[in-house]
């Protein structure tokens, strides 16, 4: 049976990333991000609910994350799930699902934290692309239709 394991999230940063590298010099950030929901409950009031949701990032992906981002800034992500399981030392399992992200494009205004000389969008343009312009799709004639 096949499986498919694909997240998408659209959210704010909860606390500034902390960039570190492993021993084999792979940059990993571990961030948290907050993603709210809007929906009206019953008694017609809305409710707002957030999802607190831990991010890893990797590689170069990793390295813009702390170089360019800071607590509160909007971020796109997309990855996939991942459980991770340990034991405590009483002996005690405990598992934590997060997101492995694999794709990551920046949202909003840059946060400031971009080198002397360069904004964060042009310095990391490679992580991130332009919004469609905000023009009409024409509509199709039915006789264009190519079938």
């Amino acid at each position: 049976m096949a499986s498919y394991n694909r997240v998408v999230l659209l959210g704010n940063l909860t606390r500034d990333p902390e960039l570190r590298y492993l021993p084999s010099g792979m940059a990993v950030v571990d961030a948290g991000l907050a993603v709210n929901d809007r929906r009206k409950a019953p008694d017609g009031q809305w409710v707002d609910e957030t999802t607190f949701v831990d991010v890893t990032f990797f590689g170069r992906t990793a390295e813009v994350v702390g170089e360019y981002l800071t607590k509160g800034s909007q971020v796109l992500i997309e990855g996939r799930l991942k459980l991770d399981t340990w034991e405590t030392s009483d002996g005690q399992k405990r598992s934590k699902l997060k997101v492995i992200a694999e794709r990551m494009q920046m949202l909003g205004p840059p946060s400031g934290k971009a080198a002397p000389g360069k904004a964060a969008g042009q310095a990391a343009g490679q992580y991130s692309q332009p919004l469609p312009p905000d023009e009409p799709i024409p509509p199709t004639a039915d006789n264009d239709v190519p079938f």
